[in-house]
């Protein structure tokens, strides 16, 4: 099969969580367990620091896969989800896995895939194990998908958990309150395996005490930690908890050597050695057009703060959702004097912007349904003066679309 072919497979014939939400997460290990049986356990071969949290861990992760290119190593960086290209999940130092591994991956073992009910997920955590371990990098960054305990990257061993926050979202899945959603998020924490928590929330911070005590884990809480911020190539100054978050993790991390001048110059280089991007992204900049993937109340809050800091005339909103999103708990945060443009975007899950438009009127968010995320967005960019901001978001699937 072609490449495009492999992918076509992989998205028809396994459950994609990005494509069909909660329907495609099997919340268990057993079939992630079973995959790398069948593959020789690639998950043993390498050194890891895994990262979950509900905002920030995709950063962090970029974060700190640079930090370790600048240091000399060979590094693999597994994150999700990708916005263009499939092989965005999958990187080592920076750069994309090849399409022919993941062709040659799926011919090898997909009468294998195919007896059996693996998630398109458990699929690209697979592959990207037996990459990693086939690459003997010297150590992998693995980002959770969704939660923690029963997340599908959840199998390794690493040398330092990190845990970035704890926020409202996925609650259909992970619970209804912040103490359940903490406990799947501290599910990662392995028994005698340092966790750094990056930003330090008392309604969670007994919880992740109680949890590495029972596993005889050091526990840091990084703002605690360390006062000094480092400059970071990734806008927003909610990056700053991210930030120590990722520097105290590489102290903790043993048997690598990373200096001042790794830190400083891997933090200021993030974009340019991982390629990460959508976060606070900007596109251009007149007029100043910033898309960022945050997409639940807690991100919401940090990018909309952000984004009254650029002062700019007058604030253009191209927002599409998914349609299990509450939007009674997010559409209040955003600014009434914005000019929207209500968008769909296109994926299966999308909502429907005509739907968006009129749940959005009850928060007296005024503007228009466009039925495209392409058409609503030069639609802004035709309104807006060279003074004005464009703001485009709401779902990874939207910002997809204009990057």
């Amino acid at each position: 099969m072609t490449y495009q072919a492999t992918l076509d497979w992989m998205y028809q014939r396994l459950p994609m969580y990005q494509q069909r939400g909660a329907s495609a997460y099997t919340g268990k290990l057993d079939h992630i367990l079973e995959l790398c049986h069948h593959l020789r356990n690639p998950h043993t071969k390498f050194k890891s620091i895994h990262v979950a949290g509900t905002n920030g861990k995709g950063s962090s992760s970029h974060m700190l896969a640079s930090v370790l290119q600048e240091a000399g190593y060979s590094v693999g960086l597994y994150t999700s989800p990708h916005l263009k290209d499939f092989r965005e999940r999958i990187k080592i130092n920076g750069e994309e896995i090849s399409k022919t591994f993941v062709k040659e991956f799926v011919k090898e073992h997909r009468s294998f895939l195919e007896g059996g009910s693996y998630s398109f997920f458990e699929l690209s955590v697979a592959m990207a194990f037996q990459f990693f371990a086939k690459r003997e990098v010297d150590i992998a960054i693995i980002e959770v998908g969704l939660g923690g305990r029963l997340d599908s990257t959840n199998i390794i061993r690493p040398e330092v958990s990190l845990i970035t926050n704890i926020g409202m979202d996925h609650m259909e899945l992970l619970g209804d309150t912040l103490e359940k959603i903490t406990m799947e998020k501290a599910g990662i924490i392995k028994q005698d395996v340092p966790v750094v928590i990056s930003e330090y929330q008392e309604e969670t911070a007994a919880i992740f005490e109680e949890v590495a005590k029972a596993k005889e884990s050091d526990i840091y809480f990084a703002e605690k930690e360390i006062e000094e911020t480092y400059a970071t190539d990734l806008k927003g100054s909610y990056q700053n908890h991210n930030v120590k978050g990722v520097v105290v993790c590489l102290n903790v991390l043993k048997g690598f050597t990373i200096t001042e001048d790794h830190f400083r110059a891997g933090l200021s280089a993030v974009s340019a050695n991982t390629g990460i991007q959508g976060r606070y992204q900007v596109l251009q900049e007149t007029p100043l057009v910033i898309c960022d993937t945050a997409h639940n109340r807690e991100g919401f809050k940090i990018v909309l703060d952000q984004l009254t800091k650029e002062n700019k005339k007058t604030i253009h909103m191209v927002l599409g959702f998914v349609i299990e999103k509450n939007l009674e708990h997010v559409l209040p945060l955003f600014p009434k004097d914005a000019n929207y443009y209500f968008v769909r975007p296109d994926v299966r899950r999308g909502l429907a912007a005509e739907e968006l438009r009129e749940t959005a009127r009850k928060f007296d968010l005024k503007g228009s349904a466009y039925s495209s995320v392409q058409e609503g967005y030069e639609t802004a960019l035709r309104a807006a003066s060279s003074n004005d901001l464009i703001y485009v978001g709401g779902s990874t699937f939207t910002v997809a679309e204009v990057i």
